[in-house]
């Protein structure tokens, strides 16, 4: 069998998959014609991220049965079409782990004591000891926003410098936090009480931008913020601005939002107080060397026969075989989503109740993929129909199931019931056809597609209330796709769901909180209507 390493690889890659008995070819480098013109005797594909694996790529491979990505994020692999194919595909979660947190580490070191610009000064045959008045780490607090496993190993080293660790993350216990020295507290306060502020969150339609102006406004004067997770996490032009007025004593970014940044990142780039990294998390000798043999490894076991390990989409194969779950399927991991974004404080308990014949015979492979749903939008690391459960357990996350034969109105349901720190609500979902529908919101009676971006708000029940939030709307340039009304009676407590086409910025959603008669505004976003 025939392994194609399509990208710049370590050694080890080569060598593990050579010892298996496996024909190797090396590829890097190589132009697109080159490329895709050994497909046809390809058994197996290995990529970092300079390649895109493609549905046409894939069609084009006949004898292909599995793909490995040497790394974490499998965004430049069709995972639709490779499971529509029934392709493996895998990839190294946990390789460069130590290496990202041990450079966040540094870059807050680095942050401290100002050791970039001091090297810079001395090699340009300066002495300027009064310039680099730096801070100690020992008593600080240091906020962590996202507590997966990067997250943890970065609270585990600084909590040897003596630092009082705060930290986010909405799925995280109690209990886990608790062992790891970490005070769990809802993100206000982390941004608050935080002198050192590190962002180790996965980039979704939930977390971009997540530190924008408004919240930048919150955190302490002086802060100094650590971004080694996305670019996009922070809005960058907000940052600057920040930085630009003080509020903001310095940043260490080895992310943007554009890699490498362009013309309009560099006077972010370029700041003074600004310390700046080429995406080198993960660049270290142990880490390519890990990621290399991890994968080489995986690929190796699944082309034999052996154990299956890493697989981004092995239950997603086994059940593609099943046409009548699928869309319950869908409908599970778009609730988990929805659940994600509806969410305030930090989650304690979720009951998962399946209501109907056809939908209660499927109910771990359904909680799996609605854990896989709603874990993906907050965890740094891949989730998947492998790994959702382990690390709902890692996480502390109580989860139960109930199934009920009898359903009230529709043939087949699924019900969320959650506790957080903060509210309980209930979210209900069908399936109407092949189409995923939410049809009930605590006591409301409602029927929504969960897609696009979703505002949520409760209002009196009177006539002009609709007009003045689409007044607000369209004066933004938002464009409604969609509405959905539940209420009891006539006159009491309403509750209004808003898809519309384009995302809602806080600046809007505030204007919206201020309106007489209206509360509890929410945005959910899942994310562009898909069109066609």
């Amino acid at each position: 069998m025939r392994v194609l390493l399509l990208d710049a690889l370590d050694e080890a890659c080569a060598e593990v998959l050579r010892q298996e008995g496996l024909v190797v070819e090396t590829l890097a480098g190589a132009d697109p014609q080159t490329l895709r013109s050994r497909l046809p005797e390809a058994d197996a594909l290995i990529v970092r991220s300079g390649v895109r694996v493609t549905a046409e790529w894939i069609e084009a491979a006949p004898r292909l049965k599995v793909i490995g990505r040497a790394g974490v994020g499998v965004d430049n692999i069709d995972l639709d079409a490779a499971t529509r194919r029934g392709v493996l595909v895998l990839n190294a979660p946990d390789a460069n782990t130590i290496s990202a947190a041990e450079h966040t580490c540094a870059l807050i070191l680095a942050l401290a004591r100002h050791v970039p610009q001091a090297d810079a000064s001395m090699k340009a045959g300066r002495w300027d000891r009064g310039r680099f008045l730096g801070v100690e780490l020992y008593g600080k607090t240091l906020g962590i926003i996202g507590l997966g496993k990067v997250g943890r190993e970065v609270a585990l080293r600084m909590r040897a410098f003596g630092m009082r660790l705060v930290g986010y993350d909405p799925m995280l216990s109690p209990e886990v936090a608790a062992a790891l020295g970490v005070e769990l507290l809802e993100l206000e306060e982390v941004l608050e009480q935080a002198d050192f502020l590190t962002i180790h969150t996965p980039l979704t339609e939930q977390t971009r931008h997540l530190l924008n102006r408004a919240r930048l406004a919150r955190t302490k004067p002086g802060v100094r913020i650590i971004n080694t997770a996305r670019g996009e996490v922070i809005a960058e032009s907000d940052l600057l601005e920040a930085l630009e007025s003080g509020h903001v004593a310095g940043a260490a970014l080895d992310v943007f939002s554009q890699e490498p940044p362009g013309e309009a990142l560099q006077a972010l780039v370029r700041h003074p107080r600004v310390i700046a990294t080429p995406h080198i998390g993960a660049s270290t000798e142990e880490a390519q060397s890990k990621v290399a043999r991890q994968i080489a490894e995986a690929v190796a076991d699944a082309l034999l026969g052996r154990a299956i390990r890493n697989a981004v989409n092995g239950l997603a194969i086994a059940l593609s075989m099943h046409e009548e779950v699928q869309p319950y399927l869908r409908l599970a991991e778009q609730m988990g989503r929805l659940l994600a974004g509806f969410l305030r404080g930090q989650l304690r308990k979720l009951r998962i109740r399946y209501v109907g014949e056809r939908i209660r015979r499927f109910p771990e492979v359904l909680t799996t993929a609605l854990l896989k749903g709603l874990l993906q939008e907050w965890l740094s690391e891949p989730v998947n129909y492998i790994n959702a459960p382990v690390l709902a357990e890692q996480l502390g996350l109580a989860v139960g199931q109930e199934l009920d034969a009898a359903a009230d109105s529709y043939t087949n349901l699924l019900e969320l019931l959650y506790e957080s720190t903060t509210e309980t609500h209930l979210l209900a979902g069908t399936v109407l056809g092949t189409d995923v529908r939410v049809v009930r919101i605590d006591e409301y009676p409602l029927e929504l597609r969960p897609e696009g971006y979703l505002l949520f708000y409760r209002n009196q029940d009177r006539p002009g209330m609709l007009a003045r939030v689409g007044a607000i709307l369209a004066e933004a340039n938002i464009n409604i796709a969609g509405l959905s009304l539940g209420r009891l009676a006539p006159g009491l407590e309403a509750l209004t769901v808003i898809a519309t086409d384009e995302p809602i910025p806080e600046s809007v959603q505030e204007r919206l909180r201020m309106l007489e008669g209206i509360w509890d505004v929410r945005v959910v976003a899942m994310g562009p209507t898909k069109r066609g």
